[in-house]
């Protein structure tokens, strides 16, 4: 675990809580949890990478990750394995360094191939059942920060966050 160089993501489910919500003008309205974030912008100062792979495809995920500053964003994803290797091996990092969380089925092929793979608690069954990471909170309510917690504590790097916030 103290090998992830990357934090690979789905959205609907992982990200936000899957509700996609719609106005009667068409507009779309996906709600992100601000510890996720904090995570993430934390992991990405002390070097981590992330990607979002998603089978969708959203204005708003787009938005979000300029937001967070993670440069890598697949969107409308057929096949999130194909996608994903493409992605590693333009990044040079192996899929034994590479933390997968995600929360349904099109998540599968890519939890079953990664070093570290993750799930909200709200996952559907064959994701759970795989999955070396459960979170106790559901996707939009903080899991990925669970997730990342998990792999900071593990490698070192939480150390590191609570003394930059502890000394500020």
């Amino acid at each position: 675990m103290e090998n992830i160089k990357i934090l690979v993501l789905d959205v609907d489910g992982t990200l936000t809580d899957g509700k996609i919500y719609v106005d009667d003008k068409d507009n779309s309205f996906k709600a992100f949890n601000v510890k996720d974030g904090f995570a993430l912008v934390n992991w990405l100062k002390l070097g981590g990478e992330v990607a979002i792979l998603t089978g969708k495809k959203s204005n708003i995920v787009e938005r979000r990750a300029e937001e967070l500053e993670i440069k890598y964003v697949i969107q409308g994803s057929k096949n999130k394995m194909q996608d994903l290797k493409k992605l590693l091996d333009r990044l040079n990092i192996s899929f034994e360094n590479t933390a997968y969380m995600g929360d349904d089925l099109n998540d599968l092929s890519v939890m079953k191939n990664v070093g570290l793979s993750g799930c909200p608690k709200d996952s559907v069954q064959e994701v759970l059942e795989i999955s070396n990471f459960i979170s106790s909170k559901n996707g939009g309510d903080g899991a990925v920060r669970e997730f990342l917690e998990y792999i900071m504590k593990n490698n070192g790097m939480w150390k590191k966050i609570l003394k930059k916030y502890s000394n500020e």
